[in-house]
């Protein structure tokens, strides 16, 4: 037996001792989680690096802009991620329930529901691009820098969306190796073009939007031909064992209703979770530039941690929903909790580490001694509301797997419109000043966590599996 070996045994016969996670649970675990953490890591960097770049070849304007136009973009990726959420939970518990016909018309008519949801949006971005950059208190330069992303990055609306749908199928058969592969490389491709437009041809803001269009088409084109069943051949990475069908029906009501039901409370809490970060950006913007680039270095951070999630609320939902699907309830409900506790353990240890590295992390995209000094206070409060979030999403990630999703949902609301935006505002009206943000940043993930961990722990979620389950469609 090898020595990594070896210490792999005796940190799972550790962790079981210690009551994190049985030992018979930590591979199926892991074996799901970690591709679907080097996958969010990519994913999360591509943004992250295109803030440090705009931040060398243009300065503050160009990262404020930035700032103001992600904070549509996750929108869309949010949106993407509810209903992609519906589609997860309704495909484990079909191909757990060996049903995986059924599992491959739901899959269609996300897709559909996808398209339908996209050209809104795209025809919007299009037509109001500085309107909407405009209304965040955007200062000229910011705006202008803002205003380009957005109306570059607007195709890349409906890519996006259908690349979340096909990573959730994979996820939800047990895949998670194959989208790691493509959405990896589409985050390595994107840096490359990105540094290659805004520092070869000068391009700036452009370039970083025009980098992230190309990249997350050609991530669609992969994962689209392994979704029709197409073969990958010796790259390692599997045809969908759910495949689009020709033969199915284009648009089935009773799957679309169905699917609509558990993804809209999940697409509600998602935009309850990005939504906020409109009146946030606005409350930053008054305190100036400097500000507004610090918030979204922190969000950046953050969101590189949470990438954690990726896996562990995705193999929670998989995980939880297979074993709901094969009706064994119990087991569903170890995996659940072991799977938060784990995450917990991993969400502590990794936020110690940005704390302790905070001031070199704010470095890589600021550079001014108060720049610094503010930024990188931010990054030490982002990581510790990290952990929140690490608790949100594992409890969150079994509930959605059930197909309990409104309470979630509700948990999202009072978590960031009731105790964050006040937080922030206070800010605005009294002496607390920036530190406002830094509660906003705190009650936004700590509080839908703590909620949703109590939703898991009640096991009421058991039960409303049942509606979802294949037997109930029999």
């Amino acid at each position: 037996m090898s020595s990594a070996r070896r210490m792999a045994d005796a940190l799972t016969r550790a962790l079981d001792r210690l009551g994190i996670i049985q030992a018979d649970r930590l591979g199926p675990t892991v074996d799901l989680a970690w591709p679907r953490v080097v996958t969010g890591f990519a994913i999360m960097s591509k943004q992250t690096a295109d803030l440090a770049m705009v931040g060398i070849a243009v300065g503050t304007a160009g990262t404020a802009g930035l700032a103001f136009a992600l904070g549509y973009w996750s929108i869309v990726v949010l949106l993407g991620l509810g209903l992609a959420g519906g589609t997860v939970s309704l495909v484990s518990q079909n191909y757990g329930g060996d049903r995986a016909d059924r599992a491959s018309l739901v899959v269609k008519q996300s897709v559909v529901v996808a398209v339908a949801l996209s050209l809104p949006i795209m025809v919007g971005f299009a037509v109001f691009a500085e309107e909407l950059i405009a209304i965040l208190g955007a200062d000229p330069e910011p705006l202008r820098h803002g205003t380009v992303y957005l109306l570059l990055i607007t195709p890349a609306i409906l890519f996006e969306l259908l690349n979340l749908i096909a990573s959730r199928t994979y996820t939800g058969v047990g895949d998670t190796f194959t989208e790691m592969v493509a959405r990896s490389g589409g985050a390595v491709l994107n840096v490359v073009l990105s540094a290659l437009f805004i520092f070869g041809f000068g391009m700036g803001v452009a370039g970083a939007a025009l980098g992230t269009t190309l990249s997350t088409a050609a991530v669609m084109v992969i994962l689209g031909w392994g979704m029709i069943g197409r073969s990958y051949g010796r790259l390692g990475m599997e045809p969908s064992p759910v495949p689009i069908s020709r033969s199915t029906p284009l648009v089935e009501p009773a799957i679309i209703r169905q699917l609509l039901e558990v993804s809209a409370p999940e697409i509600g809490r998602r935009l309850a979770q990005g939504l906020v970060v409109f009146p946030l950006l606005w409350i930053a913007a008054s305190f100036g530039p400097v500000v507004v680039t610090a918030f979204e270095v922190a969000r950046r951070v953050r969101a590189m941690i949470n990438s954690i999630n990726w896996g562990m609320s995705l193999a929670s939902s998989s995980l939880v929903g297979q074993h709901l699907g094969a009706g064994k309830e119990t087991e569903a409900g170890g995996y659940g909790s072991d799977i938060i506790s784990l995450s917990m353990i991993i969400y502590l240890f990794a936020s110690a580490v940005v704390v302790v590295f905070a001031a070199p992390i704010a470095q890589v995209f600021v550079s001014g001694a108060d720049e610094l000094a503010v930024t990188t206070t931010f990054v030490v409060v982002s990581a510790i509301s990290a952990v929140g979030l690490g608790l949100d999403g594992t409890a969150s990630g079994a509930l959605v797997g059930a197909g309990d999703t409104r309470l979630p949902f509700l948990a999202s609301l009072v978590g960031r419109y009731v105790f964050a935006i006040p937080a922030a505002i206070a800010g605005l009206v009294t002496p607390l000043g920036i530190l406002g943000i830094y509660f906003a940043l705190v009650l936004e993930s700590f509080i839908p966590g703590v909620i949703n961990y109590g939703l898991f722990k009640t096991g009421r979620w058991k039960i409303v599996s049942r509606r979802y389950r294949p037997s109930a469609s029999e």
